[in-house]
């Protein structure tokens, strides 16, 4: 009978007693971690580079349409660097031979009132607000045209952003911003992953 203890009873009641401690500690553990939910990003490849040098890209159309039109109405003249700048309608332009012409804002400039259909975006401990693919930061009573952080997040692209290719890669880009599409919970979106140096 001591035999059959040893070799069947007590095994048993150390693998009962070795569960229950496991689980025990499971519990445990569970219970005080605190567990964050943050979006599953499926991605390519990116650049590892913040800066890219706009020699390094390749445009799909190698010229752009440029927009330009004989008068702003209503327009706030923006001084940036001892040059003066106009912004209207969600547009920024600059004048040339009597004609204004649409830019992409350079950064550093600043408004007062934000454009009605900007969306708030929060990456690190930055809050963004973006607008037809420009970034503002909040500074004061205005809003300041920004370069976005790496890794920035938006659902939605402008409809006049531009194809280019670096590195055989296929990115998006506007405003010299560079972007990858990427998914997000299943979602399409597009990741920050450069800032185009102009040459």
């Amino acid at each position: 009978m001591k035999a059959f203890v040893k070799t069947y009873i007590l095994p048993v009641v150390f693998l009962v007693a070795f569960t229950a401690q496991v689980s025990a500690q499971t519990k445990r553990t569970s219970a005080t971690k605190k567990v964050e939910k943050t979006p599953t990003t499926t991605k390519r490849t990116t650049t590892n580079n913040k800066r890219v040098s706009s020699t390094k890209i390749t445009y799909k159309k190698p010229t752009r349409k440029v927009v330009s039109v004989r008068n702003v109405p209503n327009r706030t003249v923006i001084n940036h660097k001892g040059q003066n700048y106009y912004y209207a309608n969600n547009r920024y332009y600059t004048q040339s031979r009597g004609r204004y012409i649409v830019i992409a804002p350079k950064v550093g400039f600043r408004i007062k009132v934000l454009p009605s259909n900007y969306n708030r975006v929060r990456y690190n401990t930055y809050d963004y607000y973006n607008s037809q693919g420009i970034f503002y930061v909040q500074v004061n009573n205005e809003y300041e045209v920004v370069e976005p952080e790496i890794g920035t997040i938006v659902y939605e692209l402008p409809d006049d952003y531009e194809k280019v290719t670096l590195d055989g890669q296929t990115y998006y880009e506007y405003a010299n911003v560079l972007y990858e599409k990427v998914q997000v919970d299943g979602t399409r979106a597009y990741e920050v992953v450069g800032i185009i140096d102009m040459e």
